[in-house]
């Protein structure tokens, strides 16, 4: 068996390697939703406060269906009620922004998270 050590992979033109057909994250985001203020990311041009516990987030690269995969979380600290249990929804109808709300899973209340992070994995287009 062969081992490969190396400190840094260039592409063949000596730039840096682009992930396009591996499994990896094709964007990553953590906001802060109170105030949609983007606190740090990857493959995202915004996020807009579309309300208490309502968030889009559009893409800078969108992907080639709106059929991908991903995972998101929230902060469990409600800036609007504090102490509340919150609970979180995520979809789109778009390749390239996606709506995360926040509601009070005692009221069904939208509620604004203290942060909300979002990864997406799918074929960019």
């Amino acid at each position: 068996m062969s081992t490969i050590k190396v400190d840094t992979v260039q592409s063949r033109g000596g730039g840096a390697v682009t992930l396009t057909n591996q499994d990896a994250a094709k964007c990553w985001v953590f906001v802060t939703q109170s105030s949609a203020t983007i606190e740090s990311s990857f493959n995202v041009a915004s996020a807009t406060d579309g309300g208490t516990g309502l968030t889009s987030i559009t893409l800078t690269n969108a992907f080639s269906s709106a059929n991908i995969s991903g995972t998101f979380g929230h902060g469990n600290k409600s800036t609007s009620n504090p102490g509340q249990n919150l609970q979180a929804m995520c979809g789109t109808d778009a390749s390239n922004t996606y709506g995360i709300e926040v509601e009070r899973s005692d009221t069904s209340a939208n509620a604004d998270a203290s942060g909300i992070s979002l990864h997406l994995m799918g074929d960019l287009a």
